[in-house]
């Protein structure tokens, strides 16, 4: 380590900690979302401590996220790839696509036929988001032929929930009618359902696989309430350089904060290239010496800067929390007007990573 370099540290031991909770509040299996590269936090290290917990069934947004997993697993464990296969890939060994629209089924049973077997899949229905799935047509359509479906070995049906953070929205009561709708229509498998929020929802939610992301990585699955998970992410970044400035000085780009008194300002070694957000200028605070200091300035590509006056005899080289205990995820996303999601899925390459525990 230089000792000017950022480290961002994974629990994975909380990681595990958090899957094992999950999997306790629904009595069917849970999987673990590891896209974007187990949000941000090293899909081949979280997927591995999972796995070691017990979880069996992976999901990841994209062929390339698959393929990287399946090294990191080794053969057994379930990897889908929800943005299903581009075309050409229906072969890729030891994944298993999701299927989102008639044109995803036709490709895979044809492969199906042309290997002289039943090939594994997903089936993807849309029951309220309009994104991807199959849509209403296509499903009476599959409905009236089950024969569409020829060659296929169903491993799941599966949906998404558009609004589970709010739970009292009537598009979730919805959703879980019109899943269970299609299903009595479709050939008899396997359904997959809820995502992080949606496990909290209740029992009409619970589903054969349950879908957790967000929650796995220790945001908060229910807004507005205290967070049932485990904090599983922390990141501290040196001070570079101090300095002693007089009121009236300006700080950063464009002088969008003055001193309004002899302040000392800590130069941090981070910045939104690494992910810590733009937007959090002026609003975010760093944790020094057990204490709060605020970001003061914009924060710039590589650097950030902070008021740190009121902690006693700082010194180049002392590492300033910018998430940890009092500084979580959900927090900066609070002072960026984002979501905890996106805090973790930016945080950049160049962090040295910390994996502790399992």
């Amino acid at each position: 380590m230089t000792g000017i370099e950022a480290v961002l540290t994974v629990d994975l031991g909380a990681i595990a900690a958090n899957w094992r909770q999950l999997s306790a509040v629904v009595p069917g299996a849970v999987a673990g979302v590891v896209k974007a590269d187990g949000y941000g936090l090293g899909a081949g290290p979280v997927a591995r401590a999972l796995l070691a917990a017990g979880c069996r069934h992976f999901f990841v947004a994209h062929l390339a996220e698959g393929m990287a997993v399946r090294e990191a697993l080794g053969p057994g464990p379930m990897v889908a790839v929800l943005n299903g296969f581009p075309p050409g890939a229906d072969g890729a060994a030891g994944l298993v696509p999701v299927l989102n629209g008639l044109p995803d089924v036709a490709a895979r049973t044809a492969a199906a036929r042309a290997g002289g077997q039943a090939l594994p899949a997903i089936l993807h229905v849309d029951t309220g988001m309009a994104r991807l799935g199959l849509d209403a047509g296509e499903l009476e359509r599959v409905a009236a032929d089950h024969g569409l479906l020829a060659g296929l070995d169903l491993l799941y049906v599966m949906t998404h929930l558009a609004c589970a953070d709010v739970p009292e929205h009537p598009l979730n009561a919805a959703q879980a009618a019109r899943f269970a709708a299609i299903r009595a229509r479709l050939p008899a498998a396997p359904g997959s359902f809820a995502n992080s929020s949606g496990l909290f929802l209740g029992p009409d939610f619970g589903s054969d696989l349950a879908r957790p992301g967000c929650a796995l990585y220790g945001i908060n699955p229910t807004p507005g309430r205290p967070n049932p998970m485990r904090q599983a992410v922390g990141l501290e970044a040196p001070i570079l350089q101090l300095r002693e400035v007089p009121a009236g000085t300006p700080v950063g780009y464009g002088a969008s904060w003055t001193a309004a008194r002899p302040s000392r300002i800590a130069t941090v070694a981070a910045g939104y290239a690494d992910g810590y957000l733009r937007a959090l200028s002026g609003r975010a605070a760093g944790i020094l010496a057990g204490r709060p200091v605020p970001l003061v300035g914009r924060v710039s590509m590589d650097l950030i800067t902070f008021d740190v006056t009121d902690v006693p005899l700082p010194s180049p080289g002392d590492r300033i929390g910018l998430i940890g205990p009092g500084r979580t995820p959900d927090d900066l996303a609070a002072e960026a007007g984002t979501i905890g999601y996106e805090i973790l899925t930016s945080l950049g390459a160049r962090y040295r990573r910390d994996y502790r525990g399992a």
